[in-house]
């Protein structure tokens, strides 16, 4: 039982395959993964509304939203890598094709927006929305730390992915020009649009409602 609650307590933490790994006794984990899909996904103006929030509340809103992005994950095969203040970061394609693992993560993102808007109906103390950003490229992933160690990636891809967030729109996707080549086929009325992104200068980017 007691390995059972060890076993279940790490596969909270880590993909099944990283567990492995490391139940085996491997001790540096590190891989190198050529094209995956990279999500974040922020609560609009959160934090000045937070500030009107006692803590339980603030908690329960939190929770309410993250855990059903959890069972989202769950649904579209989507590795949650962590939860950043009210950001959610979750990455498509460790273990699956560019194509699929993209079209996955899009449309788990889609569900994140229906998601948000069917609980901020249900809420009288804030007016919540989601912005979410998603790009594909390469990154390095692997488990760092002794005390309370964390599956992570790393990578110019990730920053990418966070700035295709942060230049987003209120309730809608942002992807990059090289999401968008792997997904083009199925998602027709994309908005084309030239966003300034820090540090890469004009980006050519593609908004879903």
């Amino acid at each position: 039982k007691e390995k059972e609650k060890s076993d279940s307590l790490l596969l909270n933490i880590l993909p099944k395959e990283i567990a492995d790994r490391l139940k085996s006794g491997e001790e540096l984990i590190a891989d190198k993964h050529n094209e995956v899909s990279v999500l974040f996904a922020d609560i609009v103006e959160f934090t000045p509304q937070s500030k009107n929030l006692n803590p339980k509340e603030l908690v329960s809103i939190l929770n309410t939203i993250f855990s059903k992005f959890d069972d989202l994950t769950t649904k579209h095969n989507i590795e949650k890598i962590k939860t950043i203040g009210d950001n959610y970061f979750a990455v498509s394609g460790l273990q699956s094709d560019s194509k699929k693992a993209a079209l996955d993560i899009i449309k788990m993102a889609k569900n994140m927006v229906s998601t948000i808007k069917s609980i901020n109906a249900k809420l009288c103390n804030m007016n919540v929305a989601l912005r979410v950003g998603i790009h594909t490229g390469p990154i390095v992933a692997g488990v760092i730390g002794k005390n309370k160690f964390a599956y992570d990636l790393w990578g110019a891809t990730v920053n990418k992915a966070s700035r295709m967030e942060s230049t987003g729109e209120k309730n809608k996707i942002q992807v990059s020009s090289e999401t968008f080549e792997l997904i083009k086929d199925k998602f027709k009325s994309l908005e084309e649009r030239t966003v300034n992104i820090k540090g890469i200068g004009l980006t050519k980017t593609y908004l879903i409602g």
